[in-house]
Protein backbone atom coordinates (compact mmCIF):
# COMPACT_ATOMS: atom_id res chain seq x y z
CA UNK A 1 0.00 0.00 0.00
CA UNK A 2 1.37 3.40 -1.06
CA UNK A 3 1.25 5.95 1.98
CA UNK A 4 3.37 8.77 0.77
CA UNK A 5 6.42 10.06 -1.49
CA UNK A 6 8.72 8.60 1.15
CA UNK A 7 7.71 5.06 -0.06
CA UNK A 8 7.79 6.04 -3.67
CA UNK A 9 11.24 7.40 -3.31
CA UNK A 10 12.13 4.00 -1.94
CA UNK A 11 11.14 2.43 -4.97
CA UNK A 12 13.74 5.13 -6.56
CA UNK A 13 16.12 4.11 -4.82
CA UNK A 14 15.86 0.60 -5.90
CA UNK A 15 15.18 1.22 -9.63
CA UNK A 16 12.03 0.08 -9.68
CA UNK A 17 10.92 2.99 -11.75
CA UNK A 18 7.49 1.04 -13.08
CA UNK A 19 6.27 0.27 -9.66
CA UNK A 20 7.41 4.27 -8.48
CA UNK A 21 5.54 5.46 -11.64
CA UNK A 22 2.80 3.23 -10.67
CA UNK A 23 2.77 4.60 -7.04
CA UNK A 24 2.87 8.20 -8.24
CA UNK A 25 -0.19 7.62 -10.55
CA UNK A 26 -2.12 6.18 -7.78
CA UNK A 27 -1.19 8.34 -4.82
CA UNK A 28 -0.99 11.93 -6.64
CA UNK A 29 -3.37 11.63 -9.93
CA UNK A 30 -6.23 12.78 -8.98
CA UNK A 31 -4.88 15.38 -7.14
CA UNK A 32 -2.84 16.64 -10.50
CA UNK A 33 -5.54 16.43 -12.47
CA UNK A 34 -7.46 18.55 -10.39
CA UNK A 35 -4.68 20.93 -9.86
CA UNK A 36 -4.48 21.22 -14.05
CA UNK A 37 -8.43 21.13 -14.30
CA UNK A 38 -8.22 24.74 -12.08
CA UNK A 39 -5.50 26.25 -14.44
CA UNK A 40 -6.64 25.71 -17.92
CA UNK A 41 -10.68 25.25 -16.91
CA UNK A 42 -10.84 22.52 -19.59
CA UNK A 43 -11.70 18.67 -19.04
CA UNK A 44 -10.44 17.94 -22.27
CA UNK A 45 -7.61 20.54 -22.03
CA UNK A 46 -6.58 19.05 -18.38
CA UNK A 47 -6.60 15.48 -19.71
CA UNK A 48 -4.06 16.69 -22.24
CA UNK A 49 -1.91 18.00 -20.23
CA UNK A 50 -2.00 15.44 -17.50
CA UNK A 51 -0.78 12.85 -20.62
CA UNK A 52 2.53 15.42 -20.90
CA UNK A 53 3.05 15.35 -17.05
CA UNK A 54 2.83 11.43 -17.06
CA UNK A 55 5.09 11.53 -20.09
CA UNK A 56 7.76 13.68 -17.95
CA UNK A 57 7.65 12.12 -14.89
CA UNK A 58 7.89 8.74 -16.49
CA UNK A 59 11.66 10.38 -18.88
CA UNK A 60 12.48 11.84 -15.39
CA UNK A 61 12.08 8.73 -13.10
CA UNK A 62 15.71 7.56 -13.69
CA UNK A 63 17.04 11.00 -13.19
CA UNK A 64 15.75 12.15 -9.66
CA UNK A 65 18.20 13.84 -7.81
CA UNK A 66 16.27 13.56 -4.39
CA UNK A 67 17.11 17.39 -3.66
CA UNK A 68 13.38 17.77 -3.28
CA UNK A 69 10.16 15.92 -1.93
CA UNK A 70 8.75 13.49 -4.69
CA UNK A 71 5.54 15.43 -4.42
CA UNK A 72 7.64 18.79 -4.92
CA UNK A 73 9.55 17.28 -8.17
CA UNK A 74 5.83 16.06 -9.40
CA UNK A 75 4.23 19.18 -8.50
CA UNK A 76 6.66 21.58 -10.18
CA UNK A 77 6.07 19.60 -13.55
CA UNK A 78 2.33 19.84 -13.07
CA UNK A 79 2.58 24.21 -12.57
CA UNK A 80 5.35 24.27 -15.71
CA UNK A 81 3.64 21.99 -17.96
CA UNK A 82 -0.12 24.10 -17.61
CA UNK A 83 1.90 27.36 -17.69
CA UNK A 84 3.43 25.64 -21.37
CA UNK A 85 -0.25 24.49 -21.73
CA UNK A 86 -1.28 27.98 -21.32
CA UNK A 87 1.51 29.81 -22.86
CA UNK A 88 1.17 27.60 -26.36
CA UNK A 89 -2.03 28.39 -26.97
CA UNK A 90 -1.46 32.25 -26.58
CA UNK A 91 -4.37 32.60 -23.78
CA UNK A 92 -1.67 34.61 -21.84
CA UNK A 93 -0.79 36.93 -24.49
CA UNK A 94 -3.04 37.17 -27.49
CA UNK A 95 -6.10 37.90 -25.72
CA UNK A 96 -6.94 41.20 -23.38
CA UNK A 97 -7.45 39.62 -19.32
CA UNK A 98 -10.92 40.51 -20.01
CA UNK A 99 -11.20 38.12 -22.72
CA UNK A 100 -9.48 35.56 -20.50
CA UNK A 101 -11.70 36.16 -17.75
CA UNK A 102 -14.98 35.73 -19.79
CA UNK A 103 -13.58 32.31 -21.66
CA UNK A 104 -12.75 31.30 -18.20
CA UNK A 105 -15.91 31.72 -16.37
CA UNK A 106 -18.06 30.53 -19.56
CA UNK A 107 -15.60 27.29 -19.37
CA UNK A 108 -16.75 27.01 -15.48
CA UNK A 109 -20.32 27.93 -16.33
CA UNK A 110 -20.97 25.51 -18.81
CA UNK A 111 -18.89 22.45 -17.95
CA UNK A 112 -20.69 19.00 -17.83
CA UNK A 113 -18.42 18.38 -14.92
CA UNK A 114 -19.48 21.50 -12.55
CA UNK A 115 -21.82 20.51 -10.47
CA UNK A 116 -21.70 22.90 -8.08
CA UNK A 117 -24.07 25.57 -6.54
CA UNK A 118 -24.32 29.27 -7.19
CA UNK A 119 -21.98 30.20 -4.36
CA UNK A 120 -19.33 27.78 -5.76
CA UNK A 121 -19.88 29.23 -9.25
CA UNK A 122 -19.51 32.66 -8.09
CA UNK A 123 -16.34 31.64 -6.54
CA UNK A 124 -15.01 29.91 -9.40
CA UNK A 125 -15.78 33.13 -11.23
CA UNK A 126 -14.08 35.41 -9.01
CA UNK A 127 -10.67 33.11 -9.19
CA UNK A 128 -11.07 33.00 -12.76
CA UNK A 129 -10.69 36.69 -12.52
CA UNK A 130 -7.31 37.12 -10.84
CA UNK A 131 -4.03 37.52 -12.90
CA UNK A 132 -2.38 34.07 -13.08
CA UNK A 133 0.33 34.21 -10.84
CA UNK A 134 -2.22 35.39 -7.92
CA UNK A 135 -4.62 32.46 -8.94
CA UNK A 136 -1.95 30.12 -9.37
CA UNK A 137 -1.27 31.02 -5.48
CA UNK A 138 -4.02 31.41 -4.24
CA UNK A 139 -5.59 27.82 -5.67
CA UNK A 140 -2.07 26.18 -4.21
CA UNK A 141 -2.69 26.83 -0.94
CA UNK A 142 -6.84 27.17 0.22
CA UNK A 143 -7.70 24.18 -2.61
CA UNK A 144 -4.31 21.94 -2.35
CA UNK A 145 -3.47 23.77 0.79
CA UNK A 146 0.22 23.72 0.12
CA UNK A 147 2.24 25.21 2.54
CA UNK A 148 4.29 28.06 1.51
CA UNK A 149 7.63 26.45 2.22
CA UNK A 150 6.65 23.95 -0.06
CA UNK A 151 5.04 26.01 -2.33
CA UNK A 152 8.31 28.51 -2.54
CA UNK A 153 10.65 25.50 -3.40
CA UNK A 154 7.64 24.96 -6.31
CA UNK A 155 7.81 28.31 -7.61
CA UNK A 156 11.32 29.29 -7.15
CA UNK A 157 9.48 32.64 -4.81
CA UNK A 158 9.96 33.95 -1.50
CA UNK A 159 7.66 33.00 1.52
CA UNK A 160 7.37 35.91 1.77
CA UNK A 161 6.04 37.02 -1.65
CA UNK A 162 3.86 34.27 -1.83
CA UNK A 163 2.25 35.23 1.51
CA UNK A 164 1.68 38.69 -0.06
CA UNK A 165 -0.28 36.91 -3.45
CA UNK A 166 -2.02 34.91 -1.15
CA UNK A 167 -3.35 38.11 0.52
CA UNK A 168 -3.99 40.14 -2.39
CA UNK A 169 -6.00 37.14 -4.07
CA UNK A 170 -7.79 36.26 -0.67
CA UNK A 171 -8.77 39.86 -0.53
CA UNK A 172 -10.00 40.48 -4.25
CA UNK A 173 -12.06 37.43 -4.28
CA UNK A 174 -13.64 38.46 -0.82
CA UNK A 175 -14.36 41.63 -2.50
CA UNK A 176 -16.14 40.04 -5.56
CA UNK A 177 -18.45 37.96 -3.91
CA UNK A 178 -19.13 41.06 -1.80
CA UNK A 179 -20.16 43.00 -4.40
CA UNK A 180 -21.48 40.15 -6.11
CA UNK A 181 -23.98 39.21 -3.29
CA UNK A 182 -25.32 43.20 -3.25
CA UNK A 183 -25.80 42.96 -6.41
CA UNK A 184 -27.85 40.00 -6.42
CA UNK A 185 -29.88 40.93 -3.23
CA UNK A 186 -30.51 44.76 -5.30
CA UNK A 187 -31.93 42.11 -7.98
CA UNK A 188 -34.19 40.74 -5.27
Amino acid sequence: MITSGKHIAERLKSKDFRSAFDDIVTLYGERMYWHIRRLVFSHDDADDVLQNCYIKIWKGLPKFRYDSEVFTWIYRIVINESLNFLRKRDILSRFSSADIESSAVRNVESNAYFNGDEAQAALYRAIAKLPCKQRLVFEMRYFDEVEYKEMSKILGTSEGALKASYHIAYNKIRDELTHNSGNMEQER
